[in-house]
């Protein structure tokens, strides 16, 4: 599968029915993989999540409409899938910086174009990974907020940190693991070390069974972590078939090396 074909297939398609409903199910039919997975590989190659990619065509068009005909703002909203006049406008306002119905021939108006991706890129690094079943995980942790500018640098430091005022006690931190604000996961919020015995003090976190992904890292250093994480989101996961499921990916510390871990179905 050349996924960037596939991807231009998908906006092809989004902009051929922009003024119908979008069955997120076709576009996942069409990448082969589970709803969830394609909007993560949709996010990441094209840096905008399929809604806001949506949102912001069909805007686009709005506007244009707009200006070229005169048809009602009431219709435009309809015809581009608003439940409101006022849901409309307010999405027009802040996309084009004026009202729907200020719009005329002399208005300045913004267009988000089509993404139209470059079908001639090839992935070929290899990435060795088992599949492993895991039961159900009790966790026992403690977090900071961090996000994705900051993670690189707030993760190894809160790690370090926690290691010096835990290990003593509790032993040796076994897992890590990244928060997100929302199931898309385009944005991290929170950072968590993880034991799997009960800490009466820390934050208790259930993890479900599931099948897993797991890509070994030799090292516990966090450089050699981000560049694993980013070798599978942006070279295996694009290319595989594995559905993911919404639990968080973990890094499991042990024996000097870490598991970058991904629940899948």
């Amino acid at each position: 599968m050349n996924i960037y074909k596939t991807l231009n297939e998908i906006t092809k398609y989004i902009d051929e029915h922009l003024e119908e409903k979008i069955d997120y199910n076709v576009l996942a039919k069409m990448m082969g993989i589970n709803v969830y997975t394609m909007q993560r590989i949709f996010s990441l190659i094209a840096g905008i999540s399929v809604a806001e990619y949506i949102r912001k065509r069909r805007l686009s068009n709005a506007g244009f409409d707009l200006y070229q005909t005169n048809e009602k703002v009431i219709d435009i909203a309809v015809k581009y899938q608003y439940d409101s006049t006022e849901s409309f406008s307010r999405a027009f306002k802040a996309f084009h910086g004026i009202n729907p119905s200020a719009v005329n021939k002399l208005s300045k108006l913004k267009n988000y174009p089509r993404i139209v991706f470059n079908e001639d890129i090839s992935i070929t690094s290899e990435l060795e990974y088992e599949i492993i079943d895991l039961e159900q995980k009790e966790l026992y942790g403690i977090g900071i907020p961090t996000n994705n500018k900051n993670i690189g640098i707030d993760a190894p430091n809160f790690f370090k940190k926690c290691q010096l005022n835990y290990e003593e006690k509790f032993g040796k931190i076994k897992y890590g693991m990244i928060v997100y604000e929302d199931d898309i996961r385009e944005e991290c919020c929170a950072y968590y070390v993880l034991y799997d015995k009960e800490i009466k003090e820390f934050e208790k976190i259930i993890i479900p069974a599931s099948k897993w992904l797991v890509f070994r890292i030799n090292s516990n250093n966090a450089k050699d972590i981000q560049e694993m994480s980013n070798k599978f989101y942006f070279e295996f996961l694009p290319s595989c078939k594995y559905n993911l499921r919404e639990i968080p990916e973990l890094e499991y510390y042990h024996d000097g090396v870490t598991d970058f871990l991904v629940p899948i179905y």
